[in-house]
């Protein structure tokens, strides 16, 4: 199914981030999910609203919620030669939640630096892995 990463959809460097993230994961074990979708609404129940479109949060296996800063070592560690980078943003945790902050900070200005082919790639990226992933749901149901 897929670990969920959920992202500001409204974003355009938001999105981006998450085209690049998943064509790094060449395993597919990251789900892209909108903040602004039910499944976001059901999976971050219990935290306020505000909260959650302050930040973009990871799913791990263990059914926690890690968000900001504190979501890189758990994200890094799915993805191909990213545990050095894990284990760096472990050994460095208020370094990784600084940086996380100074961008989350400024998405708006960096979004709108993108060019659209940028932010349209990226929106073409997000989409192929949802309906590759609802393909190979589909070929495991037929299996059955």
């Amino acid at each position: 199914m897929g670990q969920p990463l959920l992202y500001d959809a409204d974003c355009g460097f938001c999105r981006v981030c998450v085209a690049l993230v998943l064509t790094w994961d060449r395993r597919h074990r990251l789900r892209p999910v909108a903040l602004q979708s039910d499944e976001a609404g059901n999976l971050l129940a219990p935290m306020p609203e505000q909260e959650r479109m302050a930040s973009w949060h990871l799913i791990p296996p263990d059914g926690s919620v890690r968000s900001a800063g504190a979501a890189f070592p758990p994200l890094l560690r799915e993805l191909p030669g990213g545990s050095a980078l894990a284990a760096l943003a472990e050994r460095f945790p208020d370094g990784a939640e600084r940086g996380y902050a100074l961008v989350a900070r400024n998405r708006s200005v960096l979004g709108r630096a993108l060019p659209e082919s940028v932010r349209r790639w990226a929106d073409a990226t997000i989409e192929r892995e949802r309906a590759d992933r609802n393909s190979r749901a589909a070929g495991r149901l037929s299996a059955r």
